[in-house]
């Protein structure tokens, strides 16, 4: 206790604390859902943070798990609320499924099926790769009669489960009849999110269910190439000449954002404007703590100025 006052919580981001990460780090790498915006809102504060750090010489990464849109879409997404970054900036979970695929020299003779949206196709279409399913197929149904066999393509390789609006029960049986019978098939996840904001209502379920469902179905783990999985940091460092020390993951869920700066040694920050509250965080029962936390990214701008 100093001055008679309580002294602040262990990790909580003060003046102090906000000029000596800033310091002490090149570049900072930060969520999007939760912390940068909700659905189609952009969280308040967010310009201003980015405006200082930038002028600051900090290098922005922006690393998301939410597979829906491509790194293109995601640019597009980034203009439309005002601010400008590149794609070069941007590494979502569906760009890490098609590097992995590309990476593991995935046959150019086999196909595959996604469950999940445009983001992943456009990705996967770009490394190169013929896709089966997406949106398109949240339009079919099948009757479970006696005597009816489902049909499906054996050249399939790999599934892709990602966050999937139009997820239903021909989705799931098309992944589980691929990944059983197709020998080799592999079984990748974009991430287990259980949940994400996707309005800026509300939370929804995440890639996590569509994920859990066909897991269960083939009783099989997948291969997960988003957070907290250190996969998309390869990619990073391999765009950027960085050292994972000199580096901050900005984020609101413990168990993909911070988990994943501590997967790969870099320093943390949790801000409270998304999925995690501060309860969640201070409970005996959390495993996972950050270096630090605040409310949302625009405290940075008042502790820094002070």
């Amino acid at each position: 206790m100093a001055n008679g006052l309580p002294d602040p919580p262990r990790g909580l981001l003060t003046a102090d604390a906000a000029r000596s990460l800033v310091d002490s780090v090149d570049a900072f790498l930060f969520d999007c859902d939760g912390v940068i915006w909700k659905g189609d809102k952009l969280i308040e504060g967010v310009p201003e943070a980015m405006e200082l750090l930038r002028k600051l010489g900090k290098k922005l990464v922006f690393v998301t798990n939410n597979s829906r849109k491509s790194r293109r879409q995601y640019s597009k997404k980034f203009k439309s609320l005002g601010l400008e970054v590149t794609e070069e900036e941007i590494f979502t979970s569906s760009f890490a499924a098609a590097m992995f695929l590309k990476l593991n020299h995935f046959p150019p003779e086999k196909k595959v099926y996604v469950v999940g949206e445009d983001g992943i196709l456009e990705e996967l279409k770009l490394a190169g790769f013929e896709c089966l399913g997406g949106p398109e197929d949240g339009n079919k149904n099948i009757k479970l009669e006696a005597d009816f066999y489902f049909e499906h393509d054996i050249s399939v390789g790999a599934v892709v489960v990602g966050l999937d609006q139009y997820f239903n029960y021909y989705k799931m049986q098309y992944a589980r009849i691929c990944i059983s019978e197709n020998p080799g098939c592999l079984f990748i996840a974009t991430n287990r999110d259980p949940t994400g904001h996707m309005t800026s209502a509300q939370e929804w379920p995440g890639a996590g269910t569509m994920v859990a469902a066909v897991s269960c179905s083939v009783q099989k783990e997948p291969i997960v190439v988003g957070k907290p999985s250190s996969f998309l940091m390869d990619f990073l460092l391999k765009s950027f000449n960085l050292e994972t020390s000199r580096m901050c993951m900005v984020g609101d869920r413990l168990d993909t954002d911070i988990l994943f700066g501590q997967n790969t040694g870099c320093k943390t920050l949790l801000v409270l404007s998304g999925c995690t509250a501060l309860p969640e965080l201070l409970d005996a029962s959390n495993k996972i703590h950050p270096d630090l936390y605040t409310n949302s990214v625009y405290d940075l701008v008042g502790l820094l100025q002070k």
